[in-house]
């Protein structure tokens, strides 16, 4: 990575305030391939292409071209779906609804892989998913012995899954009880005899189990219909309950009615123009212990006797180690204090260091210092603008909020204009937080960007691109 082209970069940016954070580190122009950025050098921006360029990308337009890509889908929208498709393959296969809601829950959903399979081998299905073809009649006795808790009931205070292994009502209740509280693995529950695997279906749960428990059951198996699908997924944000299935095949950028925008692929937040895997790798760095230990080879030393990291951040060279160790060394050249004096250099200096420093004794543990502090350096050069920009964007989305919910009301009121007038300050403000969510993951493209030449053209186009076509100015 070219030093000199990063450095330039961050000696041209500012450290941003809550005054200025609309003012755009980056500047992006698609002027051209060859990064010049064309047109007047100054910056001026035409009013008249200005003009052409919001009716060719107006609102509309844009809403229209993301709604071919991505549908978006409330809870009530996926349960529609999800009787349907149950009900196609009760009446095509000639099964109750359970029946066929745990053949597509074990088959992923997919209602053409589990045709093909059934009209090859219902038998073997049926085996596979715990499906009896022909359920055990009850006993006609009229008490039964529970195999769980081995006390006498009446038979109609008995049940099983289908089988012949009949448990009471209460041992049952405590049974699915504890598979639900166990999480969506409760939908392939199997009857308790550890010999049978006949499966416990949703009748049967909701006929036995508590009414929290039958929510829960039926909110995995709502859950169960979206995961098993390849192309809807949640939305990931917290307390969102809708869904987003792609209908496209390149830009997986979707916005969820909760206004989160998110990519579909991998379910982080959206990150053009930085790929998928770049991102996984960013963030893992950014949680990662790796640049922790990298400060502490750039900024520390270990004791020449415990070998505990230790930081000099003043004072002369004169170390002592914390306790138990307490041993006392140079800085420099890590030898005991106790050899050290006037002799030596005093304090401040170490004249045994620099002898051993030009006969190059020092130059391997030097060098791994210093790339150390230099892979540091670049990391917090990226990270800390990646940082500012995601929290200048968070400040402008709480100011979209406070002008939707306040400012345009009292704009309406002063000057007289209807709301529907004054949408086009939303729409800017809209832009300028998709602006700041480009810029982050500038950054993080920028940062695994080996090609010096395309990083050099990364920085003309968006730090020497004269900043006032950059600069918003909040008039509310």
């Amino acid at each position: 990575m070219d030093s000199d082209v990063e450095m330039n970069a961050a000696s041209d940016e500012e450290v941003m305030d809550d005054e200025d954070y609309y003012d755009y580190d980056y500047c992006y122009s698609d002027a051209g391939d060859d990064g010049s950025g064309g047109g007047d050098s100054e910056g001026e921006l035409v009013a008249g292409d200005y003009d052409e360029g919001l009716e060719a990308e107006g609102t509309d337009e844009v809403v229209s071209r993301r709604e071919q890509t991505f549908a978006v889908l409330s809870e009530e929208d996926i349960s529609e779906r999800q009787e349907e498709d149950i009900s196609k393959v009760s009446a095509v296969l000639s099964i109750n609804r359970e029946a066929a809601c745990v053949l597509l829950h074990h088959y992923k959903w997919n209602i053409s892989k589990l045709s093909d399979e059934w009209f090859a081998d219902e038998e073997e299905v049926r085996h596979t998913v715990g499906l009896l073809l022909n359920g055990n009649d009850r006993p006609r006795l009229r008490k039964l012995t529970c195999g769980i808790c081995f006390e006498g009931y009446s038979s109609d205070m008995m049940s099983s899954a289908g089988c012949a292994h009949f448990y009471c009502h209460e041992c049952w209740e405590g049974y699915i009880s504890a598979a639900i509280s166990g999480g969506p693995g409760c939908l392939t529950l199997r009857c308790p005899d550890p010999s049978c695997g006949s499966m416990v279906l949703q009748g049967m749960v909701n006929k036995l189990a508590k009414d929290e428990d039958k929510e829960k059951y039926a909110r995995f198996l709502l859950r169960a219909y979206v995961e098993g699908s390849k192309k809807t997924k949640w939305c990931p944000a917290p307390d969102c309950t809708c869904a987003v299935e792609f209908l496209g095949d390149e830009n997986y950028d979707v916005l969820c009615n909760c206004k989160f925008n998110f990519c579909w692929n991998c379910t982080e937040e959206a990150h053009r123009p930085v790929n998928c895997e770049t991102v996984s790798k960013w963030i893992l760095k950014n949680s990662a212990e790796s640049e922790n230990m990298n400060w502490i080879l750039a900024n520390s030393k270990p004791c020449p006797k415990c070998k505990r990291p230790i930081e000099k951040n003043q004072g002369c060279m004169h170390m002592t180690c914390t306790p138990p160790c307490k041993f006392e060394f140079c800085w420099l050249c890590l030898g005991a204090w106790s050899d050290h004096g006037e002799r030596t250099g005093g304090f401040y200096a170490c004249n045994r260091y620099e002898s051993a420093k030009k006969e190059g004794v020092y130059d391997e543990t030097e060098a791994r210092r210093e790339r150390a502090k230099n892979s540091l350096e670049r990391y917090m050069h990226y990270y800390e603008r990646w940082a500012s920009n995601q929290t200048s964007r968070q400040k402008a989305q709480a100011d979209l909020h406070k002008a939707e919910k306040e400012q345009l009301a009292k704009l309406t009121d002063i000057f007289g204009i209807p709301e529907t007038q004054l949408k086009f300050i939303i729409e800017a403000w809209s832009q300028i937080i998709e602006c700041r969510r480009v810029l982050k993951w500038t950054y993080a493209y920028g940062y695994y960007l080996d090609d010096k030449v395309k990083l050099s053209l990364v920085w003309n186009v968006c730090i020497n691109v004269p900043r006032k076509i950059c600069k918003h100015f909040c008039l509310l």
